[in-house]
């Protein structure tokens, strides 16, 4: 094939076995069905699914990385050797791999490369709702953007031959409700890839500034021949229908536009980067008026006003957050969006730490001591919201070492700082700014909340587990060995549910004028389902301080009191860790009443 000749559909085959599969489901059974031989991952939402799905087939290595930088580090390696290789991760875990992702479009591959970015336009589970479009046109390496399951399975699948038609890591886009949401897919035959083979090429694999140079004249000419390729591939279609409206679209919000304005003439792209210039002047010339309906940033809106046209888009639609039908269909009707439906008055319901949970007397202790937390990625940033509020910033993984650090250098030795991460965070991104601070001489504290999983993503495991992604057992990674081996002299590890040791070690650690780690040790009770006696409250001696009601745990409710509310606890949701009796003053709350 020559650049630019379009590409063929799949060829056919008997299986024609249909399944409902959301889309990160239907992006694993592409994987197996183009033969990929290794994948990596590391779990966030919402793309965690894909890897937890690919690891069920067993001809393929699956793994949880310890981040994405090194899962598509680890990518990259196998199809430089030959093999089919996937790399999967949320929008920001793109962030951490941007590194090798660009020079990844310098050195090209031997095999199909597919990188997986799952973005979040609303912030369902993330700290920015970034639009990862841009690093396709920043990395100038292809894009595609699936607008359903079955798409996620033929886009995918496709993906990996124009990787290795082009010589190019390939990037699909998705986003939450493409990943989330669940279509009938047909399914295919898995295909038998060749056997691996590593060929030596220094001018094409090693990026010394004397290959990169001449590499980046490779990226430009792949850049006009997928150009080329853009104009003539089905992944870009035209649907015509009343042409005094022109819809220009790609991914979920295709699904709102069909929804919206079923009658419209849509140009639905698949391949969005590079654009397809002379398909899109094709279509823009034959419509009166010319919409673009896209989430987030308006990509496609300002390249295709650089090629001459008239064109709304962010005029009519948000720059922030998701669209969705009716919202769509207003806009280009000119009204303003229908109101939400009126819903009863109910109690907000904010998300909290489960009942139970080790790191509520985590927070207790460093609110008690009046701490500066810096926080991090996880579930322990529910410890913002009141009654705990106690962590004073949320930036990105491994940023609450970086930035105690930093805020202990800009307040002096002698402030109370201390920044809080989790397990697995602190491997993905927390070991490099320890060592800073040993390095540099910091004071800061390093609390690792140590509940043996990746809790906020679904309980995955992970280096320091010594379980693999499919529950094998492995080297485990030994926390407090690695915190001693890059230089820090005082390592603690307590279990916060002896909330006094606890509170011992912090106020110890904090006091100490060099870099300091209490490693707060207790499985997630989502993992063990521990469980204790459940306590009660004794109404005679409560005085309805509502201390207890400042632990915010969901188990304590509320009744009435004698001057003011008085704390109830449910039995079917308390599970004994005795927190709350531990902050009573006076000994009102006991496994039975009275105590």
């Amino acid at each position: 094939m020559t650049p630019g000749e379009a590409f063929p559909p799949p060829p056919a085959t008997e299986v024609t076995m249909k399944q409902l599969l959301a889309g990160n489901e239907a992006i694993a059974r592409a994987a197996l069905e183009a033969g990929v031989r290794v994948a990596a991952a590391y779990p966030g939402t919402p793309s965690t699914e894909i890897l937890e799905t690919i690891a069920t087939y067993p001809g393929i290595f699956a793994e949880w990385a310890p981040n994405e930088k090194v899962a598509l580090e680890v990518a990259l390696g196998a199809a430089m050797a030959g093999a089919r290789a996937l790399a999967a991760m949320k929008h920001v875990g793109l962030n951490v791999a941007a590194d090798p992702l660009l020079t990844a479009s310098y050195t090209g591959t031997a095999a199909g490369l597919v990188v997986i970015s799952a973005d979040d336009p609303g912030m369902h589970s993330s700290q920015n709702e970034q639009d990862n479009r841009h690093y396709a046109r920043l990395a100038k390496i292809p894009m595609l953007e699936p607008a359903d399951s079955q798409e996620c399975l033929d886009f995918t699948r496709q993906a990996f031959e124009i990787s290795e038609r082009f010589d190019t890591p390939v990037l699909v886009r998705t986003t939450t409700r493409i990943n989330h949401g669940k279509s009938p897919v047909t399914l295919g035959e898995p295909v038998t890839p060749p056997a691996p083979a590593f060929r030596r090429d220094l001018p094409k694999y090693v990026m010394v500034p004397a290959h990169a140079r001449r590499r980046h004249a490779v990226v430009e000419q792949r850049a006009l021949a997928l150009r080329e390729f853009s104009e003539t591939t089905p992944l870009n279609r035209i649907e015509w229908g009343d042409r005094s409206l022109g819809i220009i679209t790609s991914g979920v919000s295709y699904q709102y536009v069909k929804e919206a304005a079923p009658q419209a003439s849509v140009l639905k792209l698949g391949f969005t980067w590079p654009l397809p210039p002379q398909l899109i002047r094709s279509f823009a010339q034959e419509v009166k008026r010319l919409v673009v309906v896209e989430e987030l940033d308006p990509y496609l809106e300002e390249q295709v006003a650089a090629l001459g046209f008239t064109v709304e888009g962010k005029s009519l639609f948000p720059i922030l957050g998701e669209l969705e039908p009716s919202q769509v269909a207003a806009a280009l009707a000119g009204r303003q969006p229908p109101p939400p439906p009126e819903l009863p008055e109910l109690p907000g319901r904010p998300p909290v730490l489960c009942p139970g949970c080790s790191h509520r007397a985590c927070f207790h202790v460093f609110k008690k001591l009046k701490l500066i937390a810096m926080g991090d990625i996880g579930c322990y940033t529910l410890s913002v919201l009141p009654p705990l509020a106690a962590i004073d910033s949320c930036v990105c993984m491994g940023a609450s070492v970086g930035g105690a650090h930093g805020v202990s250098k800009a307040l002096g030795p002698t402030a109370r700082v201390i920044g809080v991460l989790g397990d697995s965070t602190f491997v993905h991104s927390g070991i490099t700014p320890l060592i800073d601070m040993v390095y540099n001489q910091g004071t800061a504290t390093v609390v690792i909340l140590d509940n043996g999983t990746t809790a906020m993503t679904g309980r995955q495991d992970h280096p320091a587990t010594g379980r693999t992604i499919r529950g094998e057992p492995t080297t485990r990674l030994d926390l407090e060995q690695l915190c001693r081996a890059v230089g820090v002299k005082d390592v603690q590890v307590v279990d916060p549910g002896d909330v006094p040791a606890f509170e011992a070690a912090m106020a110890s650690a904090v006091e100490r004028q060099e870099p300091s780690v209490v490693i707060a040790r207790h499985p997630c009770l989502l993992l063990t389902r521990e469980r204790g006696q459940p306590l009660v409250v004794d109404a005679a001696a409560c005085v309805e301080c509502g201390q207890c009601f400042q632990i915010g745990c969901p188990a304590i409710g509320v009744t009435e009191g004698r001057r003011r509310p008085q704390p109830v606890i449910s039995a079917e949701l308390c599970t004994g860790c005795r927190l709350c009796a531990y902050v009573c003053a006076k000994d009102a709350i006991g496994e039975k009443s009275g105590e």
